[in-house]
């Protein structure tokens, strides 16, 4: 599986963006598909988490109710509505695929996108 994060930019606060995080292969409905961020100077962490069928989602404390994960597996495509946005959301966003369920840990994804940087000024 290949992923390709994009929709990151510059957006003042309260503003919203859509992140998309394409893929390429097969059984992309098969894998649980993560989003993380990283700011600068930090270690990535994880933001929220969409289950292969679509049915169960999970997010950190810090986005919940601001930010909506879904995925289109027709288009093998999942996508991170951010709304509210934050200065403390600035980071780049990293889209990451596992087997394992809808979980939190890094360590667990196997496949991962390349980055889209989120900026959000006040």
């Amino acid at each position: 599986v290949q992923l390709q994060a994009s929709g990151g930019g510059l957006v003042q606060t309260g503003g919203s963006l859509r992140l998309s995080c394409a893929a390429s292969g097969r059984a992309f409905s098969r894998y649980s598909l993560g989003w993380f961020r990283q700011a600068p100077g930090k270690e990535r962490e994880f933001v929220a988490v969409i289950s292969g069928p679509g049915g169960t989602t999970s997010y950190a404390d810090s986005v919940e109710a601001r930010f909506t994960i879904s995925r289109d597996n027709a288009k093998n495509t999942a996508y991170l509505q951010m709304n509210s946005l934050k200065p403390e959301d600035t980071a780049v966003y990293y889209c990451g695929a596992t087997p394992h369920r809808t979980p939190t840990e890094e360590s667990l994804y196997i496949y991962w996108g390349q980055g889209t940087q989120v900026t959000v000024s006040s």
